[in-house]
């Protein structure tokens, strides 16, 4: 496949599905832990096996959370909204529907800004997932079967405007959502177990306007995979417009041992759902002091974190970005830093070494502790002064390639050295001190 000669854009927008992790599902009280369960189809109930006579109840928590992912981000929020029954026929939707929300969905209007430009937000909706598919062998005989645990999920989903502009943009994207449904603790977004999937819509034009057809790769489990789809698909696509042709609009999956996309359907339209509102489930009304109630209940974000860990304890993105998944995680590392001043121990390093794993941190930890367990590893034994100068006398004398070198301006040499003083003296040094001996001895 070969590059376009054309100067195609790419035009494409993301759907994220995320399961909720409440403590039942969402339309009914069973159990809401599809990857622990012990045994298939043992977490359901006529509500969610979709058996006559039952019928859904919305999980309050999960409406609620839904509604604090969008204030997150950035969205306006529908005081009026309501469920909707969304139809198609598929072995692990015992319904022959899906309940979800259509033109009323609780979040809309939002945004995500990224390193490449601000990503739209398109709307947030809340749904119920569905049942897992299991693909076996028994007695020489290839067979589905369905497990349902995962049946009645809370599901939401969040959708963006044809905004992101590469396939680097989309992983960036991808990756700050979920660290931001984790730091809200409302998702694990375990995406090997599928707690979260990624969906793109793709398209290309020779100008930013809308081309006539879109093609929507579905189920991709990780941001690597993504950007490879998005690449292959742009590649893909253009070949097509070259020769004049324009993709069919269908639905692909990704493999990725083969590192290309597959046909798997035509794509539905709206219509083909047949849309209407659940008529089991009223409609749902909020007040703007609920909204407002819920707003001020939401935790620092993940990005203002990092700006206030700079801002009062100097500590290095790279290192806050590894740092903060959760918000729990945020308030207990910011009294270990608080406290590691006050020690006069450079918080900074500390994050450093927790990323590291030299010092152990976790959920348990004391702030204490952690400041004594790096001071432990960074203890250095004390060294006669007399016995630092004459080994560096010797280093130095040893290896006059190497202070000719520095002598010339090529300054890197000091690593060397430092590590030849290192072998020569067994003791824990403190290196910054022996550096500092090595530099004056140099430039005596």
């Amino acid at each position: 496949m070969t590059d376009s000669p054309k100067n195609y854009q790419l035009i494409c927008g993301l759907e994220v599905h995320a399961e909720l992790k409440t403590k039942s599902k969402m339309f009914c009280g069973c159990k809401n832990d599809p990857f622990h369960a012990p045994k298939p189809n043992l977490y359901t109930c006529p509500t969610c096996l979709g058996m006559p006579g039952g019928l859904p109840v919305p999980n309050k928590k999960a409406i609620e959370w839904t509604i604090k992912l969008g204030l997150a981000l950035n969205c306006k929020i529908n005081l009026f909204s309501k469920f909707d029954r969304k139809h198609y026929f598929y072995p692990d939707l015992p319904k022959g529907y899906q309940i979800s929300q259509y033109d009323i969905p609780f979040c809309y209007d939002g945004y995500m800004d990224t390193s490449e430009g601000r990503v739209g937000i398109t709307r947030i909706h809340l749904e119920e997932d569905t049942g897992k598919l299991l693909h076996k062998t028994i007695k020489n005989e290839k067979v589905s079967l369905v497990d349902f645990n995962r049946g009645g999920v809370p599901l939401v989903e969040v959708v963006t405007e044809p905004d992101i502009k590469t396939a680097a943009q989309a992983a960036e994207y991808g990756r700050k959502l979920r660290k931001i449904i984790r730091y809200l603790d409302i998702g694990n977004c375990d995406m090997q177990k599928g707690g979260m999937r990624l969906e793109a819509n793709i398209s290309l034009n020779e100008t930013s306007d809308l081309p006539e057809y879109k093609v929507e790769v579905k189920n991709i489990n990780s941001f690597k995979y993504m950007e490879q789809a998005i690449n292959y698909e742009m590649k893909r696509q253009a070949v097509l417009l070259n020769d004049d042709k324009i993709p069919t609009q269908e639905t692909r999956g990704w493999d990725a041992n083969k590192q290309v996309t597959f046909s798997q359907r035509t794509k539905e339209s709206a219509e083909d759902y047949r849309y209407f509102p659940d008529p089991d489930i009223p409609p749902l009304q909020f007040t703007k002091e609920q909204i407002e109630s819920w707003k001020k209940d939401l935790p620092s974000l993940p990005e203002q974190v990092i700006s206030d860990w700079k801002e009062e304890f100097n500590i290095e993105e790279r290192y806050s970005q590894l740092l903060i998944d959760n918000v729990q995680a945020k308030a207990l590392l910011g009294s270990i830093f608080a406290a590691a001043q006050k020690e006069n121990v450079k918080p900074n390093d500390i994050a450093k070494e927790i990323i590291n794993k030299n010092i152990k941190f976790n959920k348990d930890s004391k702030s204490q502790e952690v400041i004594a367990d790096y001071q432990q590893l960074h203890q250095t034994d004390d060294l006669d002064s007399s016995v630092l100068t004459k080994t560096i006398g010797q280093i130095l004398t040893a290896n006059q390639d190497a202070v000719t070198k520095y002598q010339a301006g090529k300054t890197q040499v000091i690593g060397f050295l430092l590590g030849q003083v290192a072998q020569k003296l067994p003791q824990k040094l403190d290196m910054s001190l022996v550096r500092s001996e090595l530099l004056k001895a140099l430039e005596n």
